[in-house]
């Protein structure tokens, strides 16, 4: 039997969204210039509320305004490591430390399913200890970081899908496996109705009412 602990990573183990902290920590470091065009990013977001931008195109039209269409993966790879040295130290909740430490002692496979870019967040969860990441995938073309995904946006029903086809590869048929998730947004809602057990972690209003109609545990954790 394999026994997995999951966990979302913005807002569930980091106190903040990770995505705009990233690209404007990389875009003051590589190429200051591009912080003009934040106003700009503003609007993307915008489309994305009024629903003109699904959340896949926001986060390629975002990277492009604020680290352009081609970035080289040299490059990427090293900002990735500086943002992730900075949130590992200064941005974790102390209860997501404490409950991942908790999980392995158990004997839990340690992965992190995020909506984040795989790029950096797998530097966050090397950083932590994970096992494995599944998260958004970004293209790559001649030795550079383009500004779109690749396959599905790690958000929402896709997040299960990702994870089921992330144990397939792994030759985990479901049967065999007990499986714990932690989140803190509704959003990820199929994929705490599929686990064994399901934590509501720092959950804002919908996920806590959700949680109490199905009675799924609610922890807070402290900073």
């Amino acid at each position: 039997m394999h026994a997995i602990a999951i966990y979302d990573l913005d807002k569930t183990i980091t106190y903040a969204p990770t995505w705009t902290s990233f690209l404007v920590s990389s875009a003051r470091r590589e190429m200051p210039w591009r912080l003009a065009l934040l106003p700009l990013a503003g609007v993307a977001t915008l489309g994305y509320a009024l629903k003109r931008l699904d959340r896949g195109a926001l986060k390629a039209a975002t990277q492009r305004l604020m680290l352009g269409n081609a970035w080289p993966e040299a490059r990427a790879a090293a900002a990735a490591a500086r943002f992730a040295d900075g949130v590992v130290a200064t941005g974790v909740y102390a209860g997501a430390r404490a409950a991942i430490a908790a999980d392995r002692a158990a004997g839990r496979r340690i992965v992190l399913a995020t909506a984040s870019y795989a790029f950096y967040a797998g530097a966050i969860a090397e950083r932590l200890g994970f096992d494995d990441v599944i998260g958004t995938g970004v293209a790559y073309d001649g030795g550079r970081m383009r500004a779109r995904i690749t396959g599905e946006n790690c958000y929402g029903p896709a997040k299960l899908r990702m994870i089921e086809a992330w144990m397939a590869e792994q030759g985990i048929a479901r049967d065999d496996a007990t499986i714990r998730f932690y989140t803190d947004h509704v959003s990820d809602a199929p994929t705490l109705e599929w686990a064994d057990e399901a934590f509501a972690v720092n959950a804002h209003a919908p996920l806590r009412v959700m949680a109490a109609l199905r009675g799924w545990t609610v922890v807070d954790w402290e900073r």
